[in-house]
């Protein structure tokens, strides 16, 4: 049993049962829908579908990222029971969150001179967060200390692979990443863009696809193309999906039949507020560990 807390943000897009399943602590981000600030507690104030709902109607999306006073309120628990702490924080490519995170971890530990708070950057988001966060709770419970997670994150991080894809731009649009113009035309042509996750943590976008079924197919294809082993990949697969479950399940389809080794090991999530405020609806993302690290 090791000494310390297993520690990261609700940005993982893990469930409530899966964080607690796995002992990892979480800490809430918060949201604005039209104007009203929600706490990222998992679908719990607000359920998926209506913060999804709203969205598609046209409300307005904004996120918060967590002060340096919450995450030493966070912390703070942890080591008056006499734990350290080892805590993973959301892409330092997506939010500054981190450097937050790494006051409070200072304050923390003059407040508590004698513990440890260890504050590292995922380089990941959503669910490719949350199989980070649970590959690092199986080396913990295979005995393996702060500092041999803290190696294993930073040489394996840029393997994990993200790759989404989103088959609505409108909250592309609205968020000027992608203009109007552009928008009009990707819809009327049913352009669905594929993006990933870059070696600084930013989501890129890499191609243009046309049409669900095949960016669908496209997404697996590059699962086969780099996936550890290849297609006798045997190790978890999340997929994340933003209200839009019969594509994830497409996707998962797929994985089933081009990986065979899988066993089942396909995690199936819903995105969260934080992330989804960003992505909007009809977005599909699908994680896994490459040989290669990422670019």
């Amino acid at each position: 049993m090791q000494s310390y807390m297993l520690s990261c943000c609700s940005t993982a897009d893990l469930t409530k049962e899966q964080f607690r399943e796995r002992n990892i602590a979480w800490l809430c981000f918060h949201y604005f829908l039209d104007g009203k600030e929600y706490t990222d507690d998992l679908g719990e104030s607000l359920s998926f579908d209506t913060f999804y709902k709203a969205i598609a109607d046209g409300a307005d999306t904004r996120t918060s990222q967590v002060n340096a006073e919450e995450y030493l309120a966070h912390f703070t628990p942890y080591l008056e029971q006499g734990l350290d702490v080892f805590h993973v924080c959301l892409s330092s490519g997506l939010s500054g969150t981190i450097n937050s995170a790494r006051i409070a971890a200072e304050q923390a530990m003059e407040q508590f001179p004698e513990r440890k708070v260890v504050v590292v950057d995922s380089l990941a988001a959503s669910a490719g967060f949350g199989l980070l966060m649970d590959t690092l709770a199986g080396l913990r419970d295979e005995g393996k200390s702060m500092e041999e997670l803290k190696t294993f994150v930073e040489e394996n991080r840029l393997r994990l692979r993200h790759w989404f894809f989103t088959t609505d731009l409108s909250t592309f649009i609205r968020g000027g990443r992608v203009s109007k113009t552009s928008g009009f035309v990707g819809t009327l042509l049913g352009i669905c863009p594929l993006l990933d996750m870059d070696q600084g943590g930013h989501l890129t976008p890499r191609e243009k696809v046309r049409s669900k079924k095949k960016v669908i197919a496209r997404i697996v294809e590059k699962m086969t193309e780099e996936a550890v082993d290849g297609t006798d990949y045997s190790g978890k697969c999340f997929i994340s999906h933003s209200a839009c479950p019969e594509d994830a399940e497409a996707v998962a389809a797929l994985v089933r039949e081009k990986f065979p080794k899988l066993s089942g090991e396909i995690i199936i999530n819903s995105i969260g507020t934080t992330i989804g405020s960003h992505t909007g609806p009809g977005t599909v993302a699908l994680f896994y560990w490459s040989k290669e690290k990422r670019i």
